[in-house]
């Protein structure tokens, strides 16, 4: 459990708290769970998640949020995992923990903690020079490179 925005010392103590009653009350966590403790952005995310991944698309995993649907896409859609990028790694807690169990490795580390998709803009020109690299760059054989050193 993290600030999010900055919220007070109070606030979050507070959120913990509902965060703890939550997962007590809903143990353990199955597929309704995120119909009890989460909310429908989240839903509707692993859904374009899954939806994405059923079409080859590539998606791109921004802060807490998406980290969670992620999570819940991938427990419904094992596959999905595949198509997915994260774009950083944000300061809070719950959004390392979820990179680590996906296994998947930011491109950046800021410091992020904004809640408005600026990792996941950030990401995107590394992206495009990744996908331009592999499709545009000569290979050694048609750029005429030996590989003896002589």
């Amino acid at each position: 459990v993290g600030r999010g925005t900055g919220i007070s010392d109070q606030r979050l103590l507070t959120k913990i708290e509902v965060i703890k009653t939550a997962l007590l009350c809903h143990h353990p966590p199955d597929v309704n769970t995120l119909e009890k403790v989460g909310g429908m952005e989240i839903g509707a995310m692993a859904g374009v998640m899954i939806g994405a991944a059923a079409k080859r698309v590539p998606v791109v995993i921004d802060g807490v949020i998406s980290a969670a649907a992620a999570l819940i896409a991938i427990q419904l859609a094992p596959a999905c995992i595949a198509y997915m990028l994260a774009s950083h790694r944000s300061i809070e807690p719950g959004h390392s923990i979820a990179l680590d169990y996906l296994g998947l490795d930011p491109f950046l580390d800021l410091n992020l903690h904004l809640g408005e998709g600026s990792g996941a803009a950030l990401s995107f020109p590394i992206i495009d020079a990744a996908m331009r690299t592999l499709q545009e760059m000569a290979t050694f054989d048609d750029a005429g490179v030996s590989d003896s050193i002589d």
